[in-house]
């Protein structure tokens, strides 16, 4: 399947909406994006999880990669991500401890606002 990405802008925050299936294969186009994303000056992001069908340890890092170079340049990053499936990922990975998760956009941008996401 085709890794799908549409970025839109909600107040302060740039939002990436993912969809498809996040493997070996599609991670350097997710990761580039996130890239010119930040390189391109965006300091609140929230990447949208909810159309995402697969993701795999290569997708992982590429998120793990773009919350460190967010925040050590004073930005934050959040993930939308309400399927069972890959919560999963994230609690037998601990990531869950890592990446502020929410299940909306909305709760994202407003635990942002409210200093709760990381």
């Amino acid at each position: 399947m085709e890794l799908s990405l549409a970025t839109r802008t909600v107040g302060e925050h740039t939002v990436l909406e993912v969809g498809g299936e996040v493997d070996v294969y599609t991670a350097p186009r997710l990761r580039e994006r996130l890239l010119e994303l930040i390189d391109g000056g965006a300091r609140r992001v929230v990447v949208d999880l909810g159309r995402v069908d697969f993701l795999d340890s290569t997708g992982l890092g590429v998120l793990v990669g773009a919350l460190k170079r967010l925040r050590s340049a004073g930005g934050s990053f959040a993930l939308v991500c309400d399927k069972e499936p890959l919560l999963k990922i994230f609690r037998i990975t601990a990531l869950d401890q890592v990446f502020p998760l929410h299940p909306t956009v909305d709760a994202a941008i407003d635990a942002d606002a409210t200093g709760a996401g990381a």
